[in-house]
């Protein structure tokens, strides 16, 4: 049983924790700097993780109170987000060996311009390309694309199984052994082995082919966090890894069969999918400092800035709900998913809209484990033999150090019982994941 491992970014201020740019171990403004991301990807290339990936979304938070106020002055997790692209490229020339996974949306892109990102990506860092795809759910990024308001939830999807269709094509244009630079006879490439895709769809029409030559890895790895019926069956037919947030043992399981068992009907296995969990570990020396640690984190958080960012998810304005009342039985236009789970979470234990609030600036649902490293690998090794996960998803309580006392402490653990690798193994980000 060998655990995967990714980490969990955002190119700004905040991850699932929004406090971490508040925390006194944070570097103030570090995230708006290269060194910052440099050293990060270094300490996790350290610690072996398969890929880090960017999380991104193409607007402020305007859903709360009908306005950017809110989230802007209080450093919610749609405050700053930089383009994760142009980060990973450089993160690219200082690694060498972990996967680079980037958020792009299928809703406000083209296929041919983001199949040649990364195409490009690919080749620039030997094969470790990720493509965290997600479709783009709040009227913030609808206002900033010209559209009056957003795709309906199947819509998006449909446009999403055709993009997908479109850039594998785009991907499979140029055959590997296409590329001659045979300078002697002046052959560049092979013209049989480059092929136009001539792609006619509902959505998107294109020609091709591609202009960049096939990549190591013959496209990205794909990334998919969809918890939807309709988004599970997306990630059932094109994810090769997938991130989900449930916040116990029972849940995930139940999240990790369901979606396994989807993959038959699109002539794939449920092996073709690693089902990474995500995970704010706290780790100490011992259990009370460990404790202590989750306690500080979560002392700074403020409910009202996790309502703001529930409101940008779910596309819907929760100012307008009393916070010491429950959740109301509303539709959202968001994530489905992850809005189902939350009121589950609010019925069960009688939670408020202030209480959900709280728990998604602490972390967006993600669970807290605080121990020593023993006690953390515990946990882990528990929710893997129980097929919870196929690993995990560490998302920081703070950067850029917030990985170092995983790294330094976890990973050996981990190492010692042959639960996680040694060292790299393979190629490519995809030949680690097998």
């Amino acid at each position: 049983m060998t655990i995967h491992l990714a980490a969990f970014l955002i190119a700004g201020n905040a991850a699932h924790s929004q406090v971490l740019w508040r925390h006194p171990r944070s570097a103030p403004g570090g995230f708006l700097t290269l060194d910052y991301y440099k050293r990060i990807a270094q300490t996790l290339e350290r610690g072996k993780f398969d890929l880090l990936f960017f999380a991104d979304r193409l607007a402020v938070s305007t859903r709360f109170g009908g306005s950017h106020r809110y989230g802007v002055a209080h450093g919610d997790q749609d405050a700053t987000r930089m383009d994760p692209l142009p980060v990973l490229g450089a993160i690219a020339a200082v690694t060498t060996h972990i996967g680079l996974g980037a958020t792009r949306s299928t809703t406000y892109s083209q296929p041919y311009s983001l199949a040649r990102e990364f195409s490009t990506l690919d080749h620039l860092s030997a094969g470790r390309a990720a493509w965290n795809v997600v479709t783009s759910v709040n009227q913030g990024e609808a206002d900033n694309f010209g559209l009056r308001e957003t795709l309906g939830h199947d819509e998006r999807y449909d446009r999403a199984d055709e993009f997908l269709e479109v850039t594998h094509k785009l991907w499979n244009s140029w055959d590997a052994q296409a590329l001659l630079l045979e300078s002697g006879s002046g052959r560049y490439a092979d013209p049989d082995g480059v092929h136009a895709i001539d792609h006619r769809g509902t959505h998107f029409n294109v020609r091709g082919p591609l202009n960049i030559p096939a990549s190591p890895q013959g496209g990205p790895v794909i990334i998919q966090a969809g918890s939807s019926h309709r988004g599970q069956d997306f990630a059932a037919r094109w994810a090769e890894v997938v991130f989900g947030i449930q916040p116990d043992l029972a849940r995930m399981q139940r999240f990790y069969q369901d979606l396994k068992g989807r993959t038959g009907k699109f002539g794939r296995q449920p092996a073709d999918i690693k089902v990474l969990t995500a995970l704010m570990p706290f780790v100490g020396k011992s259990k009370a400092e460990a404790e202590d640690k989750r306690a500080q984190h979560n002392a700074m958080v403020d409910p009202i800035v996790g309502l703001s960012t529930l409101s940008s998810h779910m596309n819907v304005d929760f100012s307008a709900h009393a916070p010491d009342a429950p959740i109301d039985d509303i539709q959202v236009a968001g994530m489905q998913g992850l809005f189902g789970l939350v009121k589950e979470l609010s019925s069960e234990g009688r939670l408020t809209l202030a209480d959900i609030g709280r728990l998604y600036a602490g972390g967006v649902l993600v669970p807290q484990v605080a121990g020593t490293a023993a006690e953390v690998a515990d946990w882990m090794e528990n929710i893997v033999a129980q097929q919870g996960a196929d690993g995990f998803v560490i998302t920081p309580a703070h950067l850029p150090e917030g990985f170092d006392d995983f790294v330094d402490l976890v990973v050996p653990e981990l190492q010692r019982r042959g639960q996680f690798r040694l060292d790299y193994e393979g190629d490519t980000l995809r030949s680690y994941l097998r």
